[in-house]
């Protein structure tokens, strides 16, 4: 058994058909790898009974396992990962949706490409690196490359896909970032890796497939979008 723990911070919001399998996909995966695994799930107070999900599972997978994190509301992307990140005990922190968008599967290969190149941050990417996307529209795609260009172009953090949400992180090296941080949204994955950075932490890329969710509405909309032009001017401006 490795010494490695990982904590795996899932923020749900309507989420009780996706945890379930989710949480399985994650477990079988760690467990077949002999690693030491916990997954944080933060809760904001969804009305489809997520909650209550999140609940049976802890019961079912045991309190070592599953960690619960209950707010009261939607309080941003941002804060649900530093509020996840209180409650881990790992020493390696992974972040990705709860959706089932992002595979575990993936997972050890990052964690190969992090033991292996001694990186602070590896990064699964879609658009580099045998990455790719299934499921979406043409104007979901489109909407998705231009959005990664523009912080591409104006942040130039170094990773090729700035948008993207499903990280290994050293513990140390994030710790380090997430009291510099100040957006709270879809901003957040950028600006993350801008002061990564500035602080000169190594990355890593692994190339994954995006899979568009099947159960639940997607949480991207117009408002998000404007945050994120927000989030993306005010970077540029600030950082």
């Amino acid at each position: 058994m490795s010494k490695d723990v990982y904590s795996v911070i899932l923020p749900t919001y309507n989420e009780r058909e996706n945890l379930p399998l989710i949480v399985y996909l994650l477990d079988e995966t760690f467990t077949s790898h002999k690693l030491s695994y916990q997954i944080v799930i933060v809760e904001d107070n969804s009305p489809d009974n997520t909650l209550e999900v999140a609940q049976s599972l802890q019961q079912h997978y045991g309190n070592d396992k599953i960690t619960i994190l209950s707010r009261k509301g939607k309080l941003g992307l941002g804060t649900a990962y530093i509020a996840g990140l209180e409650k881990c005990h790992g020493n390696h922190v992974i972040l990705m949706d709860a959706d089932l968008s992002h595979h575990p599967k993936f997972i050890p290969e990052m964690i190969a490409q992090m033991t292996n190149s001694s990186v602070d941050i590896v990064c699964g990417t879609r658009y580099a690196k045998k990455g790719g996307v299934a499921g979406w529209d043409s104007y979901r795609k489109l909407t998705s490359r231009t959005a990664n260009f523009l912080a591409t172009f104006l942040l130039r953090p170094g990773p090729s896909d700035l948008t993207g949400s499903f990280r290994l992180y050293q513990r140390k090296a994030l710790e380090l970032i997430l009291p510099k941080v100040r957006s709270k949204g879809y901003a957040f994955q950028m600006e993350i890796l801008v002061h990564a950075k500035k602080e000169n932490l190594k990355f890593g890329e692994v190339g994954i497939t995006f899979v568009d969710r099947i159960y639940g509405e997607s949480k991207l909309g117009t408002k998000e979008i404007v945050l994120y032009l927000k989030g993306l001017i005010t970077l540029f401006f600030t950082t």
